[in-house]
């Protein structure tokens, strides 16, 4: 789950000599085939998301170190070891005529936030970064695959709907032990995510363990161009609208606005929300759309940013709250991640909505997404998330309120069908 911010440099304005001096100084400071929230819901990578997204606005970095003194005091560490590497890489490396000296920068940042052993935390290079904005756009070239650590192990929370991933079988909970017959054991978030992406038209195989296998089995699947819809509205009936959210990138609070004028012009006031699948995107997408469901002012999630819970800015819902009085229900599972349960969170909390399914993923963490030049940005956890009561998801996640397992060998939809029956009773 991720908000988009505007990074205003320090070292801006500052002559060549000083730059070289204060760079590393200043940033101390300072998800999938698809990709991954990521969301920034992880845009979740994760998993990773909304450019136009409005995010709490940062001031310039505080506490730059200014000195060499300042540096070796910056609690206990001797920034002098940095710049003796790089003046011996300099001088001594053998290739040091065609060093790119702007490549070694940008895997210095990327060292110094993979030092954090926050697998949400990620610094973009370019290439990277491009690919990371195409992903959360909602159109890229993967798999349509939203990953994340679970236990230590790298797992599938959802393969996106319509995409290769989806088609070829792979399931929420589903653990990645394999990518082209290299172990993940000691791979990160951000490698295992590289791994798997490619270019359309190419393979990629994953070695899958399920729950209940006694082996993995490999996955073959083929690269394509990745179009996520955000929204699908159904009925059921004459009396029931059923959404399904099966993200919240860019286009998701757009299209559930679609949604939701449908539902009401058609005169249904029963709503099934279904976010089962819905790795996350975007921490705006999901106060928006809980918007629609409680009074404006409402509290739709609290953050800890370290110092304790609070009501940010951007926590209360905003607008009409068109289908506060509408019934409702919603339908999660392991695969509802980071912005699915904030949704579901609020909406069980403030207007005591049931959950039913299965318990969700369980990302409860808020990153920010600075550009941190024209090219690079930086996606870095700033906060935990709670529900409205004051509940840490964590790696928990949310227990539904009616429990009801899938069944991948009936063809019917059991846990839409007690949806069905619950929000009529209402």
């Amino acid at each position: 789950m991720q908000r988009l911010i505007p990074f205003e440099n320090p070292l801006k304005n500052k002559t060549v000599a000083q730059t070289g001096k204060f760079f590393l100084v200043g940033i101390i400071g300072f998800l999938l085939g698809a990709g991954a929230m990521f969301v920034f819901q992880s845009r979740a990578r994760s998993g990773s998301l909304d450019g136009s997204l409005l995010g709490r606005q940062k001031t310039p970095i505080e506490g730059v170190v200014q000195t060499d003194t300042d540096a070796k005091n910056l609690r206990g560490a001797d920034f002098s070891i940095f710049w003796d590497v790089w003046a011996t890489i300099q001088q001594k490396y053998v290739g040091r005529n065609d060093l790119d000296y702007q490549k070694m920068v940008y895997g210095a940042v990327q060292g110094l936030v993979n030092s954090l052993g926050d697998q949400y935390s990620v610094f973009f290079p370019p290439q990277e970064n491009k690919e990371f904005e195409e992903e959360v756009s909602g159109q890229f070239q993967g798999i349509g695959i939203e990953i994340g650590m679970k236990n230590g192990v790298l797992t599938v929370i959802s393969p996106l709907e319509g995409t290769p991933a989806k088609q070829a079988g792979l399931l929420p909970g589903d653990m990645i032990l394999e990518i082209n017959a290299s172990s993940t054991q000691d791979m990160t978030l951000d490698e295992a995510i590289k791994n798997i992406r490619g270019p359309k038209g190419t393979l990629v195989t994953l070695g899958i363990l399920r729950k209940g296998w006694n082996a993995s089995k490999d996955f073959s699947v083929k690269r394509d161009t990745i179009s996520v819809p955000s929204v699908k509205y159904e009925t059921a009936g004459n009396d029931v609208a059923v959404i399904r959210l099966y993200n919240f990138f860019a286009p998701a609070a757009t299209e559930f606005k679609k949604a939701a004028l449908q539902a009401l012009l058609s005169g249904r006031r029963r709503i099934v929300l279904d976010v089962r699948g819905n790795p996350g995107g975007y921490f705006d997408s999901a106060v928006e759309i809980a918007s629609w469901f409680v009074p404006s002012g409402t509290t739709v999630v609290k953050e800890d940013d370290g110092n304790g819970p609070f009501i940010c800015d951007m926590c209360t819902a905003r607008g009409l709250g068109l289908l506060a009085n509408d019934k409702v229900v919603m339908l999660v599972d392991g695969g509802s991640a980071s912005a699915s349960e904030i949704l579901a969170g609020a909406l069980r909390d403030s207007k005591g909505v049931q959950l039913i399914g299965e318990q969700t993923f369980g990302k409860g963490s808020v990153q920010d997404v600075y550009p941190v030049d024209a090219n690079a940005s930086l996606k870095i956890t700033i906060a935990k998330w709670l529900t409205p009561n004051g509940y840490n998801i964590g790696s928990v996640g949310l227990k539904p309120d009616i429990e009801v397992k899938s069944n991948a060998s009936s063809t019917d939809d059991l846990q839409l069908q007690k949806a069905l029956e619950v929000v009529r009773a209402l």
